[in-house]
């Protein structure tokens, strides 16, 4: 249990006391990954379930229920989405990219992306509140989960950390490629439970961004880095959102 507690402590702001992980421990803590997504994602969606009970504009709990996602993982993936969108947008070798994703400061690219991928899931979740509460938790959950199950493939053998230190450099390589192959199966049988066709495709459709996306950093980073698995949550949980919404019920 170790690992859990790992990664609940690398990707919520739950206090939880791990002390200093060894490289097996970090590896089980990626693993968990998922579990602790569906955890987050279970929240934002009684958060959606609660404003819009109360009242609130589903556009307006939509947003405020992402912000509460933001809050619970510190804002983390976003940050790293922000990070790999300036990274991959600017011009110059890996080590120029590297470096401006290290600056700290959000660039253009990275605005425009967190403006949108907020701005698209915020208006995911509104059309969620049209549906009865179990499917909004299901939705929500599945799409929350999905969005960390690529970790594991970031995480593949032939990937290296981009640069040394860090969490990039503390998992890269650390899991077999199968975890996330498993764990977007399992998913993929979780969402057709929930919404059938549709919930088979939001999973399978946030792999593909995964891997395409894991594809294109490895190649332009020289390698994977911690704000990889930012973009590679925010992204997947944002087109199975989109998924999920889309087709007709």
């Amino acid at each position: 249990m170790r690992g859990l507690a790992l990664a609940l402590s690398w990707l919520t702001v739950l206090p939880v006391r791990t002390g200093a992980p060894d490289a097996r421990t970090a590896a089980n803590a990626i693993r968990w990954a998922p579990l602790v997504g569906a955890l987050l994602g279970a929240v934002a969606g009684g958060v959606l379930l609660g404003l819009t009970a109360l009242g609130v504009p589903a556009l307006v709990a939509g947003l405020l229920a992402v912000a509460t996602g933001a809050l619970a993982t510190r804002g983390m993936h976003l940050d790293g989405l922000a990070d790999t969108a300036d990274g991959l947008g600017c011009y110059g070798p890996p080590e120029r990219a590297l470096a401006v994703m290290r600056d700290g400061g959000a660039g253009p690219f990275g605005v425009v992306t967190l403006v949108v991928a907020v701005g698209v899931q915020g208006a995911a979740l509104a059309v969620l509140t049209t549906l009865p509460p179990l499917p909004v938790l299901g939705a929500v959950t599945l799409a929350a989960a999905a969005g960390r199950a690529g970790f594991a493939w970031i995480c593949r053998p032939g990937v290296p950390a981009a640069r040394p230190g860090g969490l990039g450099a503390t998992v890269a390589g650390s899991q077999p490629w199968w975890v996330a192959v498993a764990w977007w199966l399992v998913l993929a049988a979780a969402g057709g439970a929930l919404a059938g066709v549709r919930g088979i495709v939001a999973v399978a459709l946030g792999a593909a961004v995964v891997i395409g996306l894991s594809w294109h950093t490895a190649r332009r980073f020289g390698g994977m880095t911690g704000d990889v698995l930012g973009a590679a949550s925010e992204l997947a949980a944002t087109v199975a959102m989109v998924v999920l919404v889309a087709s007709p019920r």
